[in-house]
């Protein structure tokens, strides 16, 4: 087993316990439906992160070209899975108890999650440029506003407690993301 190969077996780990606290998630909306109310704009994130820890582990491929993986290399890409992770956490809490559904509850989580999504923007670049400068020059300007936009966007969710603020935010993202992997489709980094 190569050093990379190593390495994705943990990401993979915990990419794998953020889609199953995912699913786990929706299967419970599923068992008891009616059991707290649901808020469109969550489910539209759930989706978010589900399509965003598979896209993860699909473009973390390309750090299989790297010839030299320094430590600090490893922890950053561990602490990228976990950061994803803790974003899929946000998004299901143990309980519900004390808020009347998942608007009242994502909207009091607003600030945690949407500091994550600007720091997993940030994590990103860095993700983007480890794979190598060639790389990141073949993303074009598209990638570099879609970034500025994400950050912009994660500053704005964070303040804003406005339904439509948040249903704008959550709809161009995920519908940004969507066709950004599809437009990218078989091309792996």
């Amino acid at each position: 087993m190569g050093l990379f190969e190593y390495i994705s077996v943990l990401t993979s780990i915990i990419i794998g316990l953020g889609m199953a606290h995912l699913l786990r998630g929706l299967a419970g909306l599923m068992q008891h439906p009616g059991r707290h109310k649901i808020y469109w704009v969550h489910l539209l994130w759930v989706g978010f992160m589900f399509f965003n820890m598979i896209f993860f582990w699909w473009w973390e491929f390309s750090l299989a070209t790297l010839d030299v993986w320094l430590f600090q290399n490893y922890l950053f890409i561990v602490a990228y899975a976990v950061v994803l992770y803790l974003m899929c956490a946000l998004l299901f809490p143990t309980d519900l108890d004390d808020y009347t559904g998942f608007k009242d509850y994502f909207l009091s989580r607003r600030v945690w999650f949407f500091g994550l999504l600007g720091l997993i923007t940030a994590i990103d670049i860095y993700d983007t440029w480890l794979k190598g400068a060639e790389h990141f020059a073949s993303l074009g300007v598209e990638y570099k506003v879609f970034t500025t936009f994400n950050i912009l966007a994660a500053i704005v969710g964070a303040v804003s407690r406005e339904h439509r603020v948040q249903a704008v935010i959550a709809v161009i993202l995920f519908a940004y993301q969507i066709q950004w992997a599809f437009s990218h489709w078989g091309q792996q980094g």
